[in-house]
């Protein structure tokens, strides 16, 4: 999940400007749950999976 679409309860803002402390304590926390596939988007996972069998049958 990324904090691009989350409004803040505390201050109605948009949690990544940070405007209030509760934004940027949110905001923090969700940058560190972050992964290495977490930028990716559900078509490029699927793509990534479909290059991966078709490396794994010509290695086949």
């Amino acid at each position: 999940m990324t904090c691009d679409r989350l409004v803040c309860a505390n201050c109605a803002s948009p949690v990544s400007e940070g405007r209030c402390p509760v934004c940027r304590a949110s905001r923090e926390r969700l940058q560190q749950q972050e992964g290495m596939f977490a930028q990716l988007t559900p078509a490029a996972l699927i793509v990534l999976l479909v290059a991966l069998f078709a490396v794994a049958a010509l290695v086949a």
